[in-house]
């Protein structure tokens, strides 16, 4: 039987490919709000994204899969990726509420960049009801809270994460390079990026 989850988080990103940076920030967010479990959620169409430099859904999932399956907190979930069309978080919170329960409480993750472009996000009026917000930033990062949407500054918190400072744009443009990414993403996410010859 599935363990009872009260405080939900919901890790949104591309995942492309995803790195340490994400899994400290999970982790210590996890500690932070006291979290039962971390769900990272690979989107399947990006929809502020240029899709011609994102790997294929299946193998970020799969690398998301690799990454997280030591923590016994984490867990990755495939929903936006079999969903056709592009990818919203309002769906993917109304979905994920009618799977664990409407009484569950939702701390939506996403980086600070995201969060400070969240006027453009799809029902975005309906977002504030379904869940909290939290925006990860990586250190020297300023967010502007004036400028974000005036109905999400209660339900959204600020949190940095000196770890946020590995990008995966950096990542793939190493991997490109031939230049090393050891310890900037899990050994797993290495072996399985050059075994599949991603980002070349």
């Amino acid at each position: 039987m599935r363990k009872k989850i009260v405080k939900l988080g919901i890790m949104g990103g591309t995942f492309n490919p995803i790195h340490q940076g994400h899994l400290v920030a999970a982790e210590i967010i996890r500690d932070e709000f006291k979290l039962n479990e971390v769900l990272f959620v690979p989107s399947g169409k990006p929809p502020h994204k240029d899709n011609n430099e994102i790997a294929s859904p299946r193998h970020r999932w799969m690398m998301t899969l690799l990454a997280t399956a030591t923590n016994d907190y984490f867990s990755t979930s495939s929903i936006e990726i079999e969903r056709k069309g592009e990818s919203y978080t309002y769906d993917t919170i109304v979905s994920l509420k009618k799977i664990y329960g409407e009484e569950v409480e939702c701390y939506f993750i996403t980086g600070a960049d995201a969060i400070a472009q969240i006027s453009t996000w799809h029902k975005v009026e309906n977002l504030p009801s379904l869940a909290k917000f939290i925006a990860a930033s990586r250190p020297g990062y300023k967010l502007d809270m004036e400028k974000i949407e005036p109905s999400f500054r209660k339900s959204t918190y600020l949190i940095e994460i000196p770890a946020l400072a590995i990008s995966s744009t950096e990542i793939r443009k190493r991997v490109k390079e031939g230049k090393t990414i050891k310890y900037l993403v899990p050994e797993v996410v290495e072996k399985y990026i050059y075994k599949n010859n991603l980002y070349r």
